[in-house]
């Protein structure tokens, strides 16, 4: 096996050494855990497990066959993007819950300047503010205060929602190459993030060549699909870096060495804060954004994407190898899921069923087939969110120029439903009549909108579609964006395959029990019973 640059330097790190809502947990007593090990893998699709699991040798084997695995995991809720599905992880709420609702209401906050340089892509500075409610790190830290937490990610919300509210270590990369957080958590970057970022290893990539982990007659992809990359290009092995150290950093987040990065600095913070080496539980989370980020590009059923696994394999590999080094295995308890899946490229060929898929337009002109001031008025009241997707309108304006808001709903839901590709478009007012346990959709939207919530209208397409050309993407109540892995290694659990239906808001709940902690408050996930031992 190969070994790249990342995995050496991570050696050298590490010296010798069901649907029952709202139900209280209850906890099953104490436990001797003093560390627990967080991950979440943006955009991992269950099945990566299964379709390559004869070439996977690593950390992702290692999760397969040594833990509780449930095969039937989900995502419950309807809006399947990252934001979201970080805020439940941990929280054992719903978004309805947790207050995260999409992307874009997600962690951005000028109010809390980011230190170390800013995220790629993201807003000036970042916070939990908008989310609500506790999670496991509030439980643990109101059990015993001298519980600690290092969160960390490519993302700023993939590091800072699985904690909630929490002024634990929480820190994301910068597009300088640096790791970043922001005056929320800290006035200054501490000593030991400084000397991570003083390595400047992102910029050492320059230069370098991502090609093919194994043979190329391993993979069964074609390295050439015009969908690939929205069609600009640059889509066959090898993919090579910048020779600019700086732009090297920068781009360093769309190839698999991120994820060996990220999980250096976990490491690397794991050893200067003494996480797990006390008497009480802390927590290392640990979100790693390669998968989302080369499932976008090239999408899901790529040689890309492939590799990528296998990659993410070998660097879990050691990483795990480097934890139990120095920290006791019968003390370590390893949880893993994923934020949310992804649907396949229209009109590549996948092993979804994905053949008729389109893209799809919103019927915005025929909903708002009007004139004048009616047209002007609905213009300044009303707004479809294409990405999300919903509409929302304000009522009380649109009285005020004597339009009833009820007719302008019934026109949009009118005009969607003769759009082509449209599976459905629900008044958010009459979901709670449907029968959720056999609709899914329904389901799914309920557990995503908060009660005071703006949202009129919610329109599902039907399953593959995508609203307008974009690249391989996410976000719908489909199963395809929702079924997850969800497991837990460690002592506590009984490894094995459990096909019921689980959902990761149950993977809070699981941990508390075992952990021997209390939920500060009511959840909609219970305890997954079967695996504990």
């Amino acid at each position: 096996m190969r070994r790249t640059l990342a995995s050496c330097v991570l050696l050298a790190l590490v010296p010798s050494a069901g649907c029952a809502q709202n139900a209280q947990v209850q906890p099953s007593g104490s436990s001797a855990t003093s560390l627990l090990v967080f991950i979440t893998v943006d955009q991992m699709r269950e099945d990566y497990f299964t379709r390559f699991e004869s070439q996977l040798t690593g950390g992702l084997a290692r999760l397969y066959k040594g833990s509780a695995f449930f095969t039937n995991a989900f995502h419950d809720h309807a809006i399947t993007e990252t934001a979201p599905g970080h805020s439940v992880t941990m929280a054992g709420r719903f978004p309805r819950g947790t207050g995260i609702v999409q992307n874009t209401e997600g962690v951005a906050d000028p109010k809390s300047p980011v230190i170390g340089g800013a995220a790629p892509g993201a807003e000036s500075g970042a916070s939990p503010w908008r989310f609500k409610g506790t999670t496991l790190t509030d439980w643990l830290t109101a059990k015993d205060s001298r519980s600690r937490v290092l969160s960390v990610s490519r993302k700023d919300r993939a590091a800072i929602l699985p904690i909630g509210r929490a002024r634990q270590s929480v820190y994301w990369y910068a597009a300088n190459g640096a790791f970043s957080t922001s005056t929320y958590y800290a006035d200054t970057l501490p000593s030991w993030v400084q000397r991570f970022n003083a390595r400047k290893i992102p910029q050492q990539y320059a230069g370098k060549s991502w090609d093919l982990l194994l043979d190329a007659s391993q993979y069964s992809e074609p390295d050439d699909v015009p969908q690939e990359n929205i069609g600009r290009g640059g889509v066959t092995f090898p993919h090579v870096m910048p020779q600019d150290p700086a732009q090297a950093a920068a781009v360093l987040i769309a190839v698999p060495w991120m994820d060996e990065v990220t999980l250096q600095f976990a490491l690397e913070g794991m050893q200067s804060l003494k996480l797990g080496t006390g008497p009480q539980t802390d927590i290392l989370a640990i979100s790693l954004s390669s998968t989302d980020a080369v499932g976008h590009a090239y999408g899901p059923d790529s040689r890309e994407q492939h590799d990528q696994i296998l990659r993410l394999d070998r660097a879990l590999a050691v990483f795990f190898d480097s934890l139990y080094k120095v920290r006791d295995s019968s003390r370590v308890i390893i949880a893993l899921t994923a934020d949310h899946g992804v649907a396949p490229y229209i009109g590549v060929k996948s092993r979804d069923p994905n053949e008729n898929a389109i893209y799809v337009r919103a019927a915005l002109d025929t909903a708002w087939a009007f004139e004048g001031r009616v047209a002007r008025a609905l213009k300044d009241s009303t707004q479809f969110i294409w990405d999300t997707p919903y509409l929302v309108m304000n009522r009380k304006a649109l009285s005020a120029k004597k339009i009833s808001p009820d007719s302008v709903i019934n026109a949009f839901i009118a005009a969607e439903m003769k759009v082509p590709g449209v599976l459905r478009a629900d008044r958010v007012r009459d979901l709670p009549k449907a029968d959720t346990t056999k609709d899914y959709v329904a389901r799914r939207w309920l557990h995503m909108l908060q009660p005071d919530s703006p949202v009129e209208v919610v329109v599902t397409l039907q399953p593959y579609n995508y609203w307008g050309r974009s690249n391989a993407t996410h976000g719908t109540p489909h199963d395809y964006d929702a079924h997850v892995p969800v497991l837990f290694y460690g002592p506590p659990f009984k490894p094995g395959k459990y096909d019921e239906f689980a959902r990761v808001v149950d993977m809070a709940p699981t941990l508390a029990s075992v952990l021997g902690v209390t939920p500060l408050e009511k959840l909609d996930g219970h305890v997954l019973r079967a695996a504990i031992r």
